[in-house]
């Protein structure tokens, strides 16, 4: 079954639509919180889960005894940069709206978004996705990542007039699995005066494919957390379409 064939088929269950309406009010919810709102047993709504996460919707984090579930609105980028935008049919309407709700801004207790998504690629040529300034300048909105990849060393964004987007300290690399650094943006005056937020990558190699995880952490709230989350959806849609078709999109600033 196609990814795009995966999110219709989970969007088609009220449900499952119901969760990811719980999820949008407050990420990190574990199964018991989820299921406390509906008349159904544990187990039903763990089928439901599941769909969600095999259509990528939904990702899990395990925490001591308990999975909390985030949502990740970027396979809905996805299907609706692919077909609504090509097919602008009544019939989509209720998916816009969809798409809409779940990309509007969300607050949670954690102060943390999570996103999911499943590229046809290998470990190896992902890392160097993350990690090439060539690379991040095609889908990472135009700019250039430099560091040396040493914990402790910066890392910076450039834009094409070589002025700073966003610079940072690295605080683990692990080739090709995991990669984290703080995130410091540079362009704007008032962000630029924000605590720092913590951003890591982690890729997990699965049969002919990889699964990237994000997560963008926050210790209290501030204008970057309230606004990042479209900026992510776009970033990663970029970088998945790059990786197997070659083809940045262009919403992401992609050449």
């Amino acid at each position: 079954m196609s990814d795009d064939a995966l999110v219709f088929r989970a969007l088609a269950d009220s449900t499952r639509r119901q969760l990811l309406d719980l999820l949008r009010q407050q990420d990190g919810r574990s199964l018991g919180a989820l299921a406390a709102g509906f008349p159904m047993s544990r187990y039903g709504i763990m089928k439901h889960l599941r769909i969600l996460s095999e259509a990528g919707l939904v990702s899990r984090r395990r925490e001591g005894r308990v999975t909390r579930h985030f949502l990740n609105p970027v396979p809905i980028r996805r299907a609706h940069d692919r077909w609504i935008s090509r097919y602008a049919a009544p019939w989509v309407g209720g998916l816009t709206e969809l798409k809409t709700m779940l990309e509007e801004e969300q607050m949670n207790d954690r102060l943390e978004h999570v996103y999911e998504i499943y590229i046809r690629t290998t470990a190896e040529r992902l890392w160097e996705a993350l990690t090439s300034g060539d690379m991040t300048r095609r889908y990472f909105h135009r700019t250039r990542i430099e560091s040396d990849w040493q914990v402790g060393s910066p890392v910076v964004f450039h834009r094409p007039d070589g002025s700073v987007a966003v610079e940072g300290v690295m605080r683990a690399c692990d080739p090709p699995r995991a990669l984290e650094y703080t995130w410091n943006v540079r362009y704007d005056e008032e962000r630029a005066g924000e605590e720092p937020s913590l951003v890591r990558w982690e890729i997990e190699r699965l049969e002919g494919e990889c699964r990237l995880t994000v997560m963008h952490s926050f210790r209290g709230e501030s204008t970057t957390f309230r606004e990042v989350k479209a900026g992510w959806n776009e970033i990663l849609s970029s970088l998945k379409s790059l990786l197997e078709t070659g083809r940045p999109l262009s919403v992401a600033g992609g050449q």
